[in-house]
Formats: structure tokens, sequence, C-alpha cells
């Protein structure tokens, strides 16, 4: 079966999916632990086998052990059994007969163990060896897949989908097969005892099967709108957890309260829905079991009464009977949940099939430290007409610091996205070239480990002050890390913050660095690049929360510690640019001037007009 499409496919891309169909996708999944799920599925059919041995037995023992009736046991097996006594001789050794029923019944139950065995092994191998690959392959799919996917969706087909995939193979596949080889089993033995009675418990299976294909698409559809709602749901969840700081400061508890909870009865409902209609799927299981079960027994009492059957032949067809209604009703159900096991692959196919970040083929690491030059750049975001960059040129000399001044949306920041191949700039669009090397041919992960970044909005991760920034750096011993550390928090001026705390630079920051001020998040994200040590670093707008003395240490700091390095500073406050050696002025997209500030200033243009607004505001 093929994968579904996604409404949140890429438009207008073709593209070749790593997984066309879901059962190459389930053949990857299980890479790893296919052996445990083979032997899995080998014990399986022995269980049900020696399920299927004893009520022939116990009708053997019924009719020519304790009765004068020819059983109906296959001829090599009477024959085998002649050889020994035949029906006289286990009526004298009836314990015979019980070794043989406790034999097969520990049998049954050992290939049973096995079977959970080996399947609670393949399991936890294949959904380690899924979640590896799902994480990894997200970690490396570019930026704007990110940006158009909700982080609350994307866990929920990290976690409750992969649950569902779990469960299928662990449970519904496996009794895929021992259904399969329970019903051909069961139907021999029933047809040997007697066709009649066997074509009419046989008659009921594809009604069975019938209403639950019937069903299939419908549990599918509802179940694909459930699990989407429950996405937006995680969504809502995960924003309000992570922003809770916002939401309480604006009094906005009630609103977001009254919106999860819309959300929560939107999806609740759905979910009543679908157990409606899964509960007239189960009722109509048990009625067509139920009926199937009426018939069996009527016509094999008729049968038996009027001596077509033996009684050991009727109590094993009973045996049969309630040996098939159960796989046959379980069947039904397992075509159903397959509905669901097929929403939540092509779910997690979604995320496989998009295509992550592409590398050229002659891709080098050549030498970062020459001019940056941003030849008619052009660009424009996905589902959007306007230009955010228009005919940009300009050129970033080795060791230069360029200030880049703009309004909201002048497209300060993408300029630096793609500089960093955190968006990819077409061929026809441009180029962009370090050095003379177009940045297309440089090596993605060489690039960035050769370009730092301080973005607009610091992201820590809930660990140590020290430990958040000393993550840029990699491997370092316990001396060298204290070293960088603090000289990157000195540069950065937040030594002066972290004396105050009571634990130093082992301060816990909490989610997102919840327990910083916005200034302080600010400045141990510059630690985090300084530690890096890049010939290019850009500070996007990364002095915007501190004040305008501590503006002027870490620009001190850095003109004094970073001579050799390329700095690009981004930023809306001109006293933070006014030593730059060149400052670009953007305006809708267009350079509109370019020069020293002095220069600027002299043109009496939009420069000058922000520079004066912004000192009348500071005095």
């Amino acid at each position: 079966m093929k994968i579904a499409e996604n409404k949140k496919s890429d438009a207008g891309t073709a593209q070749r999916l790593r997984f066309p169909t879901r059962t190459a996708l389930l053949l990857y999944i299980l890479e790893g632990s296919k052996r445990f799920f083979v032997l899995g599925v080998l014990c399986s059919m022995l269980v049900s086998f020696f399920d299927l041995v004893n009520p022939r037995i116990i009708g053997y023992t019924v009719d020519s052990v304790l009765g004068e009736e020819e059983s109906s046991l296959p001829s090599f097996v009477l024959v085998a059994l002649e050889r020994i006594g035949g029906g006289t001789f286990f009526r004298t050794h009836l314990w015979l007969i019980s070794l043989c029923v406790i034999l097969v019944a520990l049998l049954a139950a050992l290939f049973r163990f096995l079977l959970h065995v080996f399947l609670a092994v393949g399991v936890e191998k294949m959904l380690k060896h899924m979640r590896d690959n799902v994480f990894g392959h997200i970690l490396h799919l570019p930026f704007a897949w990110h940006a158009r996917n909700h982080t609350g969706d994307i866990i929920q087909r990290c976690t409750s989908d992969v649950e569902t995939i779990r469960n299928f193979l662990s449970e519904q596949l496996i009794s895929l097969f021992r259904i399969g080889l329970l019903v051909a089993l069961a139907l021999y033995f029933m047809i040997g005892i007697d066709p009649v009675l066997a074509l009419a418990a046989a008659a009921f299976i594809p009604v069975i099967v019938g209403y639950s294909v019937f069903f299939h698409n419908r549990i599918a559809s509802s179940f694909l709108h459930a699990d989407e709602e429950e996405g937006k749901l995680s969504a809502i969840a995960q924003e309000n957890l992570t922003g809770v700081r916002v939401v309480r400061a604006f009094g906005r508890e009630v609103y977001e309260k009254e919106r999860f909870e819309r959300q929560n009865h939107d999806y609740t409902q759905l979910w009543i829905n679908l157990m409606r209609l899964l509960s007239a799927f189960w009722a109509s299981g048990d009625l067509i079991s139920g009926l199937q079960l009426l018939t069996v027994m009527l016509l094999g009492a008729h049968l038996a009464v009027h001596g077509s059957l033996t009684a050991g032949e009727y109590i094993s067809f009973v045996f049969y009977n309630a040996l098939l209604s159960w796989p046959v009703r379980e069947l039904g159900r397992i075509i159903s949940d397959m509905s669901k096991a097929g929403v939540s692959i092509d779910r997690i196919a979604y995320i496989l099939n998009a295509e992550p970040e592409r590398e050229e083929p002659d891709a080098t690491e050549p030498d970062l430290n020459g001019d940056i030059v941003f030849s008619h750049v052009n660009y424009r975001y996905e589902g959007t007409n306007a230009e955010v960059l228009d005919d940009v040129s300009f050129t970033v000399h080795a060791g230069e610091t360029i200030g880049i001044l703009g309004g909201t949306g002048s497209g300060k920041s993408t300029l630096m996205y793609l500089l960093d191949k955190l968006y990819e700039l077409p061929p026809e669009n441009g180029s962009i070239s370090i050095g003379g090397v177009d940045i297309r041919r440089i090596r993605t992960s060489y690039l960035r480990s050769k370009i730092g970044m301080v973005l607009q909005e610091p992201f820590l991760f809930s660990r140590t002050l020290e430990e958040n920034i000393s993550i840029t750096r990699g491997e370092m011993g316990k001396d060298e890390r204290r070293i960088m550390v603090r000289r990157a928090a000195g540069i950065a001026s937040l030594d002066r913050a972290v004396k105050r705390f009571a634990h130093g630079y082992a301060t816990p920051v909490g989610e997102r660095g919840v327990t910083l001020s916005g200034g302080q998040k600010q400045r141990t994200a510059i630690a985090q690049m300084l530690v890096k040590d890049p010939p290019i670093m850009i500070f996007d707008d990364s002095l915007s929360a501190v004040d305008a003395q501590t503006d002027a240490r870490i620009r001190q700091g850095l003109k004094e510690n970073l001579a050799q390095s390329t700095v690009i500073l981004i930023a809306h406050r001109i006293t933070t640019l006014m030593q730059a050696d060149r400052i670009i002025v953007l305006d809708r997209g267009r350079i509109a001037e370019e020069g020293t500030h002095e220069e600027l200033i002299e043109k009496g243009g939009l420069y000058q007009k922000i520079y004066e607004l912004q000192r009348q505001q500071s005095e």
C-alpha cells in the first residue's frame, strides 16, 4: 500500500520518497530486529499447532478408549496407535493419555513463553531503531521544514504514533500469522470430522472479514482526524508550558485555559465518535460470532442425535469451533486496527520522507578567513509574494567589523540565515561566497562550525550555566573548559552577574533559561559563541536586552579580543553599530545606504534620521 499524501508536503517539489510504501517503511523499521519477529512468528505457529492437538486426543479418548466408536483421526495416526495396542491398550493405561495431554500443554506453554521473550526483545530493538532514526532525521531537516511544522505535532508523531506502530508490530502483526495458521489447521481438522458442519462454520468467516473491511476506511478516517487534533492539543500545551511567563505576565490564564478546553472538547468528541464506531464494529462481531457458535452447536447436536457424528467427534468439533471463533473475531479487529496503524505509519513516513539538507557531491572545506561576498541576492519565503531581499550586493572584508541596520522585515536576519545555509539560496537568486568559494560548494557542517551566530532569541538548555556556555565546543578537559568558559563570560560581561549567583557557573538555568533575565540570556548566548571561537561571528540583534553601559563594555571586549575575526553586527540601536568599520542600511529588502557612521551622518539620509530619533528618545 502506498504512503498517503500529507497535506503539509512540499507543494510543487518532485521528490523521490525514501519509503514510497508502508511495507518499505515497516521493513526499514524492522532492521536489526527481523530475526526476533521471525522467531516469534514460528513460536506463535507452534503454539497454535499444539493448541489444536489436545482436542483430537480428547475426541479419540471419548470414542475409541472409553467407547467402541471408530475415531476420525488421520489414517497414519490410527496405524501408529494400533501398533501400540489401540483403544484396548489405552483403556488400561489412561495415565499415558493424561501424560500426553500434559506434555502437549507444556510444549504449548514453552513456545508461548518463547514467543513473548522474542517479541519483547524484538519490539524494544525496533523501538530504539525507529526513535534513533526519526530523531536523527529531524535534526537534519531544513530550517524551513521546522518553520512549517508545529513542535507539538512533531512530538505527537514521535510518541503516540510510534506507540501505535509498536502495538501493531508486537501484537497484531504476529497475531495475523498465528490466526492464519490456526484457522487453516482448525478448518482442516473440522473438515476431517464432518465436511458439512465445517462448511457451516466456515460460512461466517467471509461475513466477519467483509464487515471488518467495511469499517476499516471509516475507522482510519476518524482516527486520522483524532490524531491530528491531538497534535494540535499537544501544540497548545507545549506552547503554554514554554511560554508560561508570558501567559502569566499578561494575565491570559483564563483565555489560554478556555482555548485548551475548546480544543480538548473537540478532541474528546472525536474520540467519542470513534468509540461509537468501534462499539458498533465490536457489537457486530459479537453478534455474528454468537450466531456462528449457535449454528454449529445446533447443527452438530442434530447430526450427533442422528448418528452422523460420534460423541467424541462432536466434543472435538465444538472445541475446534471455539478455537476458530476467537481468531476469526480477532482477525476482524486486527483488520480494523490496521487502519490506525496505517495512519500512524503515514505520519511517521511524512517525517522520514522529508528531504534533509542537501549537500553538493563535490562539497569542499576551504579556508574561510577570506572576504564574504553577497552578489545580487534575491529571496522570498515560501508562500509569500513579496521579496524579502531584492538584489542585495555587498562585501565584508576579512577581519572587518560591519554593522547592518534596518527596520523590522527589512531582511537583516534573512541575510545571515542564508549565509549559514539555514535557508537554501536557489542558484537563480544570486550567490554568496567566502574566500571566493560559493557556499553551495562548502560542506554544510564545516561551514557552520566556522560561523558563530547569536540569534535574536537565545535558546538555553535545561543545564548549568557552565554547560550551556561550553556546549558549542564539544569535549574538553575540566580545566580547559573552566578557563575558556570564564574567559568568554568575561568578554560577554556575564562574569559580574555570575558572581551574584549562589552556585556561580554551576547554577541551573532552567528550561529555556527561565531563571535568567533577558540580558543575562543574551550574554550567555554570546559567551557560547565566543567559546567556539569561529573566524566569522554574527550578532543578530543580540544586545537588545542589555543596557547601554553593558552594551559598551561588551563591544569594547569584542574589539579587544576579536581583532582577527570577521564580525557582523545586526542591531536596531545605532550606538551598537557606530564603532563598526562600515554600516549597511537596509530598507524593504534593498541597500539604502552604506558607509561609516560619520559618512552616513553627513549624508543626511535614513541613517541620520534614525540616529536623531534615537538620540532624542535617549535624552
